[in-house]
This record gives structure tokens, sequence and C-alpha cells, in this order.
């Protein structure tokens, strides 16, 4: 039997039903996949009649962009905690390590988002809105190399190198959990300092900065 199957209905009484419907939509998401995602399910899960999602969302799909939206929301902030737990360019380092550990940590729910991005051929981001508020972790990225010294005069540089680092996170989160790498785990230490070494040999810091 799943982990969902056996979740207790969270009786809804009073509050915000959005907020309690895409908090049902994670669990079944982790739990069971998307595929057992249903706004039937999904009042279930929290407790509420099956005409109850129909309030605010019309269509799993649209359910799906909202679970979609936090899980950015998530992701930034989880980035912005581990910058905020060390210095100088250690930052950069940490904010990767951070986004692999959030795409092992909830697989489910990072599919989903780059699902919900690719179906709309854009990432969930404004490359100029900085506001940590938004959750803007691709902006998040680009600030952090122009803490450290790059030129942000250098503007398709800048925005290459920022593109470059990203790719180069989620290409190790969809890497890292391989067997073929246990050995370096072994001899490295574990998985974080593995996550450490990768992120070190990858250059990720444009070259062009300030003196």
């Amino acid at each position: 039997m799943s982990e969902a199957k056996t979740i207790e209905p969270r009786p809804y009484h009073h509050g915000d039903l959005r907020r309690a419907l895409v908090d049902a939509a994670r669990r079944l998401l982790e739990a069971e996949g998307p595929s057992a995602l249903s706004l039937r399910a999904v009042a279930r899960e929290a407790g509420v009649s099956p005409a109850a999602p129909y309030h605010h969302f019309k269509d799993k799909a649209e359910l799906l962009d909202a679970v979609a939206h936090e899980g950015w929301e998530m992701l930034q902030m989880a980035m912005t905690d581990a910058k905020a737990g060390v210095e100088g360019r250690e930052q950069l380092t940490s904010i990767g390590i951070a986004y692999v550990c959030f795409a092992r940590d909830n697989p489910a729910l990072y599919r989903v988002m780059y699902d919900a991005a690719r179906d709309k051929e854009a990432l969930p981001m404004d490359v100029e809105d900085a506001n940590p508020e938004n959750g803007n972790a691709y902006c998040l990225v680009r600030d952090t190399m122009i803490e450290q010294g790059a030129d942000p005069r250098a503007e398709t540089h800048l925005e290459l190198a920022t593109v470059a680092a990203w790719c180069g996170a989620h290409g190790l989160a969809e890497m890292a959990g391989f067997k073929q790498f246990d050995h370096l785990k072994a001899e490295l230490g574990g998985e974080r300092p593995f996550l450490d070494a990768v992120f070190r040999h990858m250059g990720l810091f444009p070259t062009h900065a300030h003196d």
C-alpha cells in the first residue's frame, strides 16, 4: 500500500482553501506521482467536497501549474538559505548544491516544475526581476556572480555564465544519483563533497570581472 493511501484526509474547516489544495496535491505527488493526481483525489486528500477544487482550479493542468509555482518558490528559498550560510565564492557552489539537493529530495515536484516550464517554453522567472519575494532563483545565481566580481556591464557574457551555472546544476541533479559515481563519493567522503568537487571543476565564474 502506498504512503498516500495510508494518509488520513486532513479535514478542512476555515482558512485558505487554495493553500490546502496545493498542499494536498504536493503530498499526493511525492507519494504516488503525477499520474495519480486528479482534482477528486486532491479534494479527498484535503478533506473537502469533490466540487471544492473547482472554485480555484478549472482542471488538473491548472492545479499542476500552481504546484509548480510553489516548487520554484521553495527552490529559491533553499538556494537563498544556502547562500546565507557561507561567504565569498563559496556561495555559488553552495547555491548549486542546494539546487541538486532540492531536486533529489523533491523528485516528483521537480519534474512537475520543469514539465510546466516546457509546456510554456519558458522558465517562470523574469531575468530582470531580482525581487527575492518573487521566487526568482535565476536572478539569485546571476546576482551572486556580480557580488563576487562579475562585471554587470558585460550583459551578454554575464547572462551566458548564468545559463551555464544553471545548466551545470540541472545536469548534476540529473546525474548525481547514478551508481557509476559511487566510487567518487566514497573516495571524496560522501555525496556533498562529491557535489562540491564537481561544481569546483565546472569553472562557472565569468572571466570578465571587476579588478
